[in-house]
């Protein structure tokens, strides 16, 4: 075969340092493992990027599908450095960032009648990486149930609730398992959310709301109060919004802190 020029491997005189390069949007399926050493497949999209030092031109792209195919990917929340340290090595660079999102599902049992049901919760795993450390976060977006205190008191017949997303974001130097942060999350709210209700687990459900009411501001503060509980926790932020249902905006809180 003839050889062919490459391109991407020329030198570069402009002298300009580029941060990032690589892929982004890019689906690939994976298998995640569970807290209950199950795995669950999914499909996930991947962001792949490296540095690239002033002196080359180009960095070669095929190279981080390469790296996807290598073998099938098998990823729980203590193997974030693998793909990562991978992409070092084939592309010869100093550094390295991935991102891998995709849903994750939890079987849930409704309140009264046991009907059982999954839930999806939108999960990202953000890694950057050199040869000497690696730096990771998980990412989970989590809907829940709020009920507004103020409109408790001062109506007499019932009050307005909404449904919220709280988007929670840990580093940790201990395994934190997705479900934990779920579970986290869904504690500190009115409700937490079904996906299969019956008549009585409806019933439940809206009186647990009504009997636990909390502002935006006391989602994210009684998120934060249990992450300062856990010393494993090295880094959070916490992120709540509010789909008001009898305002024409939404309401919205954040708390970072590590």
């Amino acid at each position: 075969m003839e050889d062919l020029i490459d391109t991407q491997s020329e030198s570069d005189q402009r002298g300009i340092k580029i941060d990032w390069v690589g892929i982004c949007s890019y689906s690939h399926p994976i298998q995640i493992h569970d807290k209950s050493t199950e795995k669950q497949n999914t499909i996930a999209e991947f962001s792949l990027a490296v540095d690239l030092s002033h002196e080359r031109r180009g960095t070669h792209m095929s190279r981080f599908i390469e790296v996807l195919n290598e073998r099938p990917i098998n990823l729980s929340v203590n193997d974030l450095d693998l793909i990562p340290q991978n992409l070092l090595r084939r592309l010869n660079a100093k550094q390295s960032k991935v991102s891998i999102k995709f849903p994750y599902f939890l079987e849930k049992s409704s309140p009264q009648s046991g009907a059982v049901g999954l839930m999806d919760y939108e999960v990202n795993f953000k890694i950057v990486a050199n040869e000497h450390e690696t730096d990771s976060k998980i990412i989970v977006k989590i809907p829940v149930t709020t009920l507004c205190p103020c409109s408790k008191v001062i109506s007499e017949r019932g009050a307005h609730n909404q449904r919220g997303t709280v988007t929670y974001s840990v580093r940790t130097n201990e395994t934190l398992w997705i479900e934990d942060i779920i579970f986290l999350v869904e504690s500190c709210a009115s409700s937490q959310l079904y996906s299969l209700l019956k008549r009585s687990d409806e019933k439940h459900v809206t009186e647990e709301a009504y009997d636990n009411p909390v502002f935006v501001e006391d989602l994210v503060r009684n998120i934060a109060i249990k992450s300062n509980d856990l010393q494993s926790i090295l880094w959070y932020r916490v992120e709540a919004e509010n789909v008001e249902s009898i305002h024409n905006h939404n309401a919205y809180a954040v708390i970072e802190k590590g």
